[in-house]
């Protein structure tokens, strides 16, 4: 299956969110449908990345309140940017259902996983609010952060990810390119944004 998603370009302050295009995320092993429901949208401006979660949380497991807390270990979205395409050096994002952040340039040797969580998104801007048995987490990601600004068909790797406890405490893990394990640093799998001008 290609993993394939346009990035429109979406000029102004305000995003029309209801305008672009959505992926879905499945189970991270079988690719499968999940209990609770998550889109991700993606768009881009000049300056910045702009990623949207939007996804169903009746049950939210979330004690950590500082930056680069080990978020994963309870629910989270992770979002995962490879500039190079390689798949050894790439940038993970995770962000709590509290709005607390953990960032980190990622070393990956053959699946030995070194993680620099001293290196922080300076300009990053993050914000979640409830709307109703939802949750939506948005993202401004500057490029200069990314340390790239794209053009027209400029394709980065990515991958999107979120993990939910459920009230018996089994984690769910969630991934809109499925890596067939429940690791999310197989950067083989990870999908391909591509960057157009266009409007969506």
């Amino acid at each position: 299956m290609d993993y394939s998603l346009k990035c429109f370009y979406e000029n102004g302050e305000e995003k029309d969110w209801g305008r672009l295009q959505a992926v879905q995320l499945v189970d991270v092993v079988t690719g499968e449908p999940v209990i609770e429901e998550t889109q991700v949208k993606v768009c881009w401006d000049a300056d910045a990345l702009y990623i949207r979660f939007d996804g169903r949380d009746d049950y939210v497991v979330s004690r950590y309140i500082d930056r680069d807390d080990p978020l994963y270990e309870q629910d989270v979205v992770e979002i995962f940017i490879d500039v190079e395409g390689t798949g050894r050096h790439y940038l993970e994002f995770e962000l709590s259902p509290h709005n607390v952040l953990f960032d980190a340039r990622i070393d990956n040797k053959e699946g030995k996983i070194t993680v620099h969580t001293d290196w922080d998104a300076e300009g990053l801007v993050t914000s979640v609010r409830t709307e109703g048995d939802r949750k939506i987490y948005d993202w401004k990601i500057p490029f200069a952060d990314i340390g790239q600004v794209p053009e027209e068909g400029t394709t980065w790797r990515v991958n999107f990810y979120r993990i939910d406890e459920d009230r018996e405490g089994k984690r769910h893990y969630q991934a809109w390119s499925p890596t067939g394990v429940a690791n999310y640093h197989i950067p083989l799998r990870f999908g391909n944004l591509v960057f157009t001008t266009e409007t969506a």
